[in-house]
């Protein structure tokens, strides 16, 4: 990619590296730290034309979330506006955007304060998808 072919790099954190979760200090810790790494490395690669996004899925269908206790995992889509858990194939259309052309002027160095390239955050989680 650094050889100017550009291209797309995409992390995936977790809404928990936003909010942080009891129990889970360590993991929302780590989604965090991958937040802090792409705004690093995508204004480190903007000018090779590659561009650094992360995705923060919320509260998604998965092996973990499966594994919660029956009420927790309940009290969790409550909080949900569509009143259920994302599905993955839900975060992975998301990916496939980010990956794609139709997000070529995406990356995570657009914050205030740059001209450009410009930025979107993307979260897909229990209050929507932020655009």
């Amino acid at each position: 990619m650094r050889d100017g072919n550009g291209g797309s790099i995409i992390n995936m954190s977790s809404g928990s590296g936003k909010v942080g979760v009891v129990r889970q200090t360590n993991y929302s810790a780590a989604k965090a730290g991958i937040v802090g790494l792409t705004k690093a490395a995508a204004k480190e690669v903007a000018r090779v034309g590659v561009r650094v996004n992360a995705i923060q899925p919320g509260f998604i269908r998965t092996a973990m979330t499966d594994g919660m206790r029956e009420d927790i995992k309940q009290q969790k889509i409550a909080e949900v506006p569509l009143g259920r858990a994302g599905e993955p194939h839900e975060v992975a259309n998301v990916a496939l955007f980010v990956a794609s052309d139709l997000s070529s002027y995406v990356t995570a160095t657009g914050d205030r304060g740059h001209r450009w390239p410009q930025h979107v955050t993307i979260h897909v989680e229990h209050r929507g998808v932020h655009a």
